[in-house]
């Protein structure tokens, strides 16, 4: 029996519309690395952190975040725990099963323009630089 990586509760951030009982699934695209199709589907702990992936999400529709329940078994994001930072400070997990949407999470903390512009520069950086573990 495998131990529990983190109670949560988990959010999801997106710019989709979507509606309690939605299961987000992999399949789509990155958000960092458009031309990859992701085996997993994301999610996090931390619910600003899911207001950051909804604010960089791809997509012209409003950034949301989503009070989500795993659906399976999930692990560790390696792109952000011990591959490359030690242990996982952002709290992020990924999962080949579906997550389902419980609830749409409307108080999290939104980025100044100037704080959204600097991850959109990280990111053009990770693009061209960086590797995503699929």
């Amino acid at each position: 029996m495998s131990e529990t990586l983190d109670d949560g509760p988990f959010y999801h951030g997106t710019k989709a519309d979507l509606q309690n009982g939605d299961l987000l699934t992999a399949g789509f695209r990155s958000n960092y690395r458009p031309e990859i199709v992701m085996n997993h589907i994301y999610f996090t702990a931390l619910r600003d952190g899911a207001g950051l992936a909804a604010e960089l999400a791809a997509g012209a529709g409003e950034p949301r975040v989503y009070l989500v329940e795993p659906t399976g078994a999930f692990e560790n994001d390696p792109n952000v725990t011990d591959k490359k930072f030690p242990g996982n400070p952002t709290r992020s997990f990924r999962s080949t099963e579906p997550v389902r949407i419980v609830d749409e999470v409307l108080d999290w903390t939104r980025l100044s323009p100037e704080a959204l512009q600097i991850w959109r520069e990280r990111l053009a950086t990770i693009r061209h630089e960086g590797e995503i573990i699929n």
